[in-house]
């Protein structure tokens, strides 16, 4: 059998399976927060690694999207929640008060559907005990949720346009919906 026609085969495979794109996504996304983990302990970079898994998205269709709705999500989450550390005395009314300002926000940024993911990086801020000096955690995680998002964003539309060029040079065409 031709090599040439094996590898065809099985990229065309790949890049026409949800499952494994978003697989490989997946996996380059925690080898990526994985070692930013390992390499930057004391800045609480755990949370880019959650961030980035958050943002990728495993459906195919509106995948981008869907990434980059993440993104404002978890961004608007951590605004809150920083505005909150700030402003609010600690306590769980500032909590429910985040939650309830997140999800005014992402209803008034028409994201709505993704709020939950907004409340998880409000809640990360907020909540988790603290592993660095308590004045720079809210700082730390805020910039590391957001640096998440961004590999995770990012992650994503290099891998559509690279699907995309395949696609076009192994002449797959999908299903318009």
């Amino acid at each position: 059998m031709n090599l040439n026609s094996n590898t065809a085969r099985f990229v065309k495979r790949v890049i026409t399976s949800p499952l494994l794109i978003y697989i490989i996504r997946c996996l380059i996304g925690f080898v990526v927060g994985y070692l930013l983990y390992l390499r930057f302990k004391q800045f609480e970079i755990f949370w880019a690694l959650l961030s980035i898994i958050l943002v990728i998205s495993p459906e195919e269709k509106d995948s981008k999207r869907l990434s980059i709705e993440r993104f404002k999500s978890n961004f608007v989450g951590s605004v809150v929640a920083m505005a909150c550390v700030w402003l609010l005395p600690k306590s769980v009314y500032s909590i429910m008060t985040g939650i309830v300002l997140t999800i005014f926000l992402c209803w008034g940024f028409k994201i709505l559907n993704m709020a939950r993911v907004a409340i998880v990086a409000l809640l990360i801020i907020m909540i988790e005990p603290h592993h660095t000096q308590i004045a720079y955690t809210p700082i730390y995680r805020a910039l590391s949720t957001g640096l998440g998002c961004i590999i995770g964003l990012t992650i994503v539309i290099v891998s559509s346009g690279l699907i995309q060029f395949l696609r076009d040079k192994y002449k797959v065409f999908t299903e318009p919906a």
